[in-house]
């Protein structure tokens, strides 16, 4: 590697190295020490270099204008380079760069001028030319090549940027890499570029995955000739293009060539230590650029957002953005949610993408994601404004309340109760001065972070431009966790078949029990609560045939209430909630008790009565902590609203399969297995392990359900 370094300072062109852009010239110097010069970065992104203005000016802003010369009629104030409206400050010999308003690129404004508003005075400013070519990616060949090598045409994002869209290769070599070198065709004097990830280890199996590279310290696409895929062990090409100098003399410099560093754009903050859970922004005009770190299991995700209430951190009402990277595909995901209540998403209610309780409401734009040494790392971006009734403001002239948690998906990739959270209030200042509150890893400078989130091109595509490619925060080097140990599940005994002697079985609502609850005992993830049964999480109940069995329920009566509305029914389905599936779903399930079937054919649920809840201590441990079951249990206490229970009869029969489940109408995995068989092999009754049952109220025996 040292060979590698050695060759790269080599190859850096002095002249290049300076790349700021399309020269549009000088800035008169009129008023308040105003000098410097314009550059276009690309179609709505200005650089000042080398900026003077000596702050005494009582209202002066950066503007540009339609009008032929600077005047307040037709002009569009810009944000400054911190994304602030207030009167710019004091600049001496700074390099800043400014982006145009949404929808506005340099082809729509005549003019840039340090303008006064109070006095209507221009302190200086310089021309922009109609005819003005500036910066834009550029597309060169196509990949081809031997092991699958293919791609379709890479785009030279920026100076320091290659975006490679579907990237394949067969991963069968033992030492590919990514590889450039001067000239036409790649010889071992070339250098090895890091993946996507930054790692330079040799490459994986790809298959249509489009990555993006950033080309290593100040080496730029001036500074080579072809890019390729390389096998340094053996020399041996896989495929190259090459770079033609001509057509990459006009596109757009990289931030780190305009000397912004890594951390003076961004912000950061730590929201919980031990995961490692970090979220970093930058204002970006009329938008924000996020980004969340963690260290994550396998299936689980990190949401951070804007708090539902404006005076502290409450969930209910919240607007989030969901986010996790499939490690399989190594494919990153950011979705926009609303937070209707403390549960799984049920139909529209509950924690739900906004897509599904209203259309076209998704206003996440994810723009990366990496996994590097354990860590989960998605960037997204999102308007400052709300977009529509879904979503809350992100403020940047106060301290806003926000909330965040980690968690498990679902089956069906939507988030499960949370295992990590908000705890007490915490209060972000989105629009504060970038300050990094996040610990800076050991090594030299150079190899801490990469490019920043790309402030200058926060917009929707345009025919202007030929790709709309934002690269992203690379990770700070990050210690490999320690992997975590298998959970163990909690023991906790069945109802077995002469278990209660009575037949009747009380269903409530409890906890999951944390990692070694519903989850590590049924492999699927739940949501935070799941079913008692006589006391016990989720136990496999054994019944038999022919003997009439009564579950007394207690799960909640109003559907307006979706978060404490849990339906009781017995099915051959393992997953439950057959009120939210499709009709082709519902085609092959069986419902044998719990429901009854109106005129119209529809299914009404008739197992719903009182909510009763087994609750934890919130002063007590996380339910991790506790060795068992039953030391978990004893921290519980049963709390009962006002009301009377609802209850659900059944008699299994010869039809009936030897599994069926006990599970919620209306939400997904809450229950678990009930064994069914044609005799009780127990010699003798034992006396019930669990809660005492009760007789029932002569006003609570019901009719039997419906088998359907």
């Amino acid at each position: 590697m040292r060979f590698a370094a050695f060759a790269l300072l080599l190859w850096i062109g002095v002249s290049q190295a300076h790349y700021l852009g399309k020269e549009i010239g000088p800035l008169s110097e009129l008023h308040h020490a105003v000098r410097g010069s314009v550059f276009a970065v690309d179609s709505r992104t200005l650089y000042l270099h080398d900026f003077h203005y000596d702050g005494e000016g009582p209202a002066a802003y950066f503007y540009v204008g339609t009008s032929k010369s600077p005047t307040a009629s037709g002009s569009l104030r810009l944000r400054d380079e911190r994304g602030s409206t207030t009167p710019l400050r004091r600049y001496r010999g700074e390099g800043i760069t400014l982006s145009l308003p949404d929808g506005k690129t340099l082809r729509d404004v005549n003019w840039f001028s340090v303008w006064c508003d109070e006095f209507s005075v221009n302190f200086g400013s310089v021309d922009i030319p109609r005819s003005l070519e500036y910066p834009k990616p550029a597309k060169v060949a196509a990949l081809r090549g031997v092991h699958g090598v293919s791609s379709d045409a890479i785009v030279v994002v920026d100076a320091q940027t290659l975006l490679i869209p579907n990237f394949s290769y067969d991963g069968e070599a033992p030492d590919a890499k990514f590889w450039v070198g001067r000239g036409d065709k790649p010889s071992p004097q070339g250098i090895r570029i890091p993946d996507e990830n930054g790692k330079e280890s040799p490459l994986r199996k790809y298959d249509r995955k489009t990555i993006v590279l950033t080309l290593p310290g100040e080496l730029t696409v001036f500074d080579i000739g072809h890019f390729a895929v390389w096998c340094e062990a053996f020399t041996v090409n896989f495929g190259h293009v090459v770079l033609p100098r001509a057509t990459l003399v006009n596109v757009p410099p990289s931030l780190k060539m305009l000397g912004v560093s890594p951390q003076s754009k961004l912000n950061c903050e730590v929201l919980h230590d031990e995961l490692a859970f970090e979220v970093r922004w930058a204002v970006a005009g009329d938008s924000i650029v996020l980004q969340l770190v963690a260290k994550l299991e396998d299936g689980e995700y990190m949401s951070f957002g804007v708090s539902g209430v404006n005076d502290h951190s409450q969930m209910v009402g919240g607007d989030v953005a969901v986010a996790w990277v499939d490690k399989t595909t190594l494919k990153g995901f950011s979705e926009d949610y609303y937070l209707d209540a403390k549960s799984q998403c049920a139909g529209v209610h509950g924690s739900c993408p906004d897509h599904k309780i209203a259309p076209n409401t998704n206003s996440i734009r994810v723009l990366n994601a990496a996994l590097v040494n354990g860590y989960s790392i998605v960037t997204y971006q999102r308007p400052l404004k709300a977009s529509d009734f879904l979503d809350r403001p992100v403020l940047t002239n106060v301290s806003q309340p926000i909330i965040w948690a980690i968690g498990p998906l679902n089956s069906k990739q939507e988030v499960s109760y949370h295992h990590h959270f908000t705890k007490g209030d915490k209060f972000i200042e989105f629009g504060r001065p970038p300050l990094w509150n996040c610990p800076m890893p050991e090594g030299e400078e150079e190899h801490r972070t990469s490019e920043p989130i790309r402030q200058d091109k926060p917009r929707r595509p345009s025919e202007e431009d030929e790709e709309d490619v934002t690269a992203v925060i690379k990770p700070n080097p990050v210690p490999t966790p320690r992997p975590s140990p298998k959970v163990t599940p909690w023991e906790i005994p069945g109802i077995q078949c002469y278990e209660p002697p009575d037949g009747v079985f009380y269903a409530q609502m409890g906890p999951t029990g944390g990692k070694q609850g519903y989850s590590a005992i049924t492999g699927h993830v739940g949501w935070g609560i799941s079913w008692y049964i006589n006391g016990l999480l989720i136990p496999e109940i054994t019944v038999v045939r022919g003997k009439k069995y009564t579950f007394v329920v207690e799960g909640g009566t109003d559907p307006e209430v979706p978060a404490r509305y849990h339906p009781f029914y017995i099915t051959n389905d393992p997953v439950g909630g057959y009120y939210h599936k499709s009709d082709a779903e519902k085609k092959d399930i069986e419902i044998y008790a719990g429901v009854r079937r109106l005129r119209n054919g529809e299914l009404l649920p008739n197992g719903v009565g009182r909510l009763c809840n087994w609750t934890p201590d919130n002063e007590g441990p996380e339910a991790d902590e506790y060795p068992s079951f039953g030391a978990y249990q004893r921290s519980l206490t049963l709390v009962c609203e006002e009301g009377n229970p609802g209850v659900v009869t059944w008699t299994p029969d010869k039809n009936t399969p030897d599994t069926v489940y006990y599970q919620c109408f209306t939400h997904r995995y809450l229950g678990w297995k009930i064994n069914v068989v044609d005799e009780c092999d127990a010699t003798e009754a034992e006396e019930s392990r669990v809660v005492e049952t009760l007789a029932l109220p002569g006003d609570l025996l019901g009719e039997e359900s419906i088998q359907q």
